[in-house]
């Protein structure tokens, strides 16, 4: 076990070393690239991402639609991963949150930082508008809440 938590704090380092401060561009610094990158300092394929290409919200709407996924969640779902409680959460495994009402984008993923996923490395609003990467606390109460354990097949 002290192996895989030093494989999953290294994940979660280098997410936060690539992705932490940066302002949210489609394709490039979101979601699911994040999630993607903690993906692969753990050592698992993300081979949904292969290839998919998009510079804007609705070229990752259409992206997604076009992989056949009506949402985000549906997407990680075919991935193969467990569901899990988020509060079974360990570091590096995904979470997802109500982002919209409905949509491909009801909820937005993130990485869990800490066990429990006490806290959450996502793209968030700033007071001033923006939308950028960091560190927060998600409601785990709420009832729309996903997460699911990042592990090989």
């Amino acid at each position: 076990m002290a192996r895989e938590t030093i494989r999953r704090e290294a994940a979660v380092r280098a997410c936060m070393a690539r992705f932490d401060g940066k302002e949210l561009r489609y394709g490039v610094a979101d979601c699911v690239r994040l999630v993607g990158h903690s993906m692969h300092k753990l050592g698992v394929g993300a081979p949904l991402l292969k290839g998919v290409r998009y510079r804007s919200e609705l070229g990752a709407a259409k992206a997604l639609k076009g992989l056949g996924f009506a949402d985000l969640a549906e997407a990680v779902d075919a991935l193969g991963f467990v569901r899990i409680g988020a509060a079974m959460a360990w570091p590096g495994d995904i979470i997802a949150g109500p982002s919209r009402e409905d949509g491909p984008f009801r909820v937005a993923l993130s990485v869990a930082h800490e066990y429990g996923a006490v806290r959450t490395l996502a793209f968030g609003p700033t007071p001033d508008g923006r939308v950028i990467c960091g560190v927060g606390k998600p409601d785990l109460s709420h009832p729309d809440v996903i997460a699911w354990r990042v592990a090989h097949g």
